[in-house]
């Protein structure tokens, strides 16, 4: 049994370095540039760039899987990761500091992705299926912090910094030392905190691994059942909320006149920075607890439900515009709570996807085609909302959930995949 590992010491933190990484290089890395005087088309270009390694980690994936031990990969990854943010604050009082920091960048967008691969393989390596389904909103509510970490926090830091010593490389060249630092010492919590669970188990699994190699991983996941439909259904699960995601805060900030609601960039910080915290803790959190309780065959599509029906209220706002900007709070609540709460239903899936015996790489490759499904519509969806209004906007993604929500209910799997078993 692996249920003694005492997984709340360990998951929260672990999750957190997957997240904070990840809001530096695709997020935080386009203000420092702007701030420091790099033109927008540069910007545009090469910080899109550095969003490639998290799709394409499912091409290296197999090599975790088959290479030493999870553990030893995420605290590589993470070591990694702290020293490349070092460098990258070193690196800005430089005069070419944009051709040196974006190649650092790149490399710690590789290590992120690849210690996301490790850190998700080991996770569903500690814990039992009841353990993974539980933690899920542990999981996605750590990740989201460390996300408000890095664009808030150390925006807030590199600000306060700018206006401390009224110098701009300095600011931000302080505060990548700062974000450097801090993964130093998650991975030195990690390493300790974490268990070292594949030594237990690496004898019984030594054969079979030897006999893998990189071809037969990805081959094997291309031979699992329902193939087909399910890349259809990972590929299309997310088509509404991938083009929601990237619309969402213009269409708070735009004025009424432009179909917009006219708030202020404080008033949409507010919002997302208080009540949808809590509203997004609260439903992941929830999420997990019922599929631990019930398994995901009774849940899953009241979840898919509760994460797509909030999309009516962003209807209602485009169209009738209230007044009160209580209408967004409950609107925002709703919207993030559904997306905590069913988002864990679809995790849960994609690890029953993964699962068997080159779990980390499936789960990698299952993730891939994921964020692939979020690329490519949030790429275009800028066009179809200038096209379409925000009115007819909403309507069409409403509508871009139902694809997904009919092949979910022809997939097959366990009614009681993720819960607890009785003797525990």
């Amino acid at each position: 049994m692996k249920t003694d590992n005492r997984p709340w010491y360990w998951i929260p933190v672990l999750n957190f370095a997957s997240g904070l990484p990840y809001a530096i290089i695709i997020s935080v890395s386009v203000i420092m540039y702007k701030n420091l005087g790099i033109n927008n088309e540069d910007i545009g270009i090469y910080t899109s760039l550095l969003y490639l390694p998290w799709v394409i980690k499912p091409l290296w994936s197999p090599f975790i899987d088959l290479y030493s031990t999870k553990r030893k990969w995420f605290l590589s990854m993470q070591l990694l990761i702290s020293l490349a943010f070092l460098i990258v604050g070193l690196t800005i009082p430089l005069s070419n500091f944009f051709v040196i920091s974006l190649a650092v960048f790149w490399v710690a967008a590789f290590a992120s992705a690849s210690n996301d691969v490790a850190s998700d393989g080991f996770y569903m390596l500690a814990l039992e299926k009841d353990q993974q389904s539980f933690f899920l909103g542990i999981r996605s509510t750590f990740y989201r912090l460390s996300m408000l970490t890095g664009n808030g926090l150390m925006v807030f830091i590199a600000g306060y910094l700018e206006q401390e010593y009224g110098d701009k490389q300095k600011a931000w060249s302080y505060t990548m030392v700062v974000v450097g630092l801090i993964m130093t010492v998650i991975t030195i919590y990690n390493y300790f905190s974490t268990p070292k669970i594949e030594a237990k188990i690496v004898e019984t699994t030594t054969e079979s691994v030897a006999n893998k190699n990189f071809a037969a991983v990805f081959a094997t996941f291309f031979q699992k059942k329902q193939i087909g439909l399910v890349l259809a259904f990972i590929l299309l699960f997310r088509l509404g909320e991938s083009q929601l995601l990237k619309m969402l805060t213009p269409f708070l900030i735009d004025p009424v006149t432009a179909g917009g609601m006219g708030l202020t960039t404080q008033d949409v910080g507010v919002i997302y920075g208080t009540f949808g915290v809590i509203a997004l803790t609260v439903g992941g959190i929830l999420g997990g607890i019922v599929i631990s309780r019930d398994g995901l065959g009774k849940w899953m599509l009241p979840m898919i439900l509760a994460m797509h029906l909030p999309i009516i209220g962003f209807i209602l706002l485009s169209h009738f515009h209230p007044g009160s900007v209580l209408y967004v709070y409950a609107t925002v609540i709703a919207e993030q709570f559904g997306y905590g709460f069913g988002f864990a239903a679809f995790m849960m899936y994609l690890i029953y996807v993964a699962d068997g015996e080159s779990k980390t790489s499936h789960y990698s490759i299952a993730t891939g085609f994921m964020a692939l499904g979020m690329m490519l519509p949030g790429m275009i969806s800028g066009y179809i909302q200038e096209y379409l209004g925000y009115g007819n906007f909403f309507i069409w993604v409403f509508l871009a959930t139902i694809p997904g929500l009919i092949l979910s209910r022809f997939l097959i799997f366990p009614a009681d995949f993720g819960k607890k078993s009785e003797q525990e």
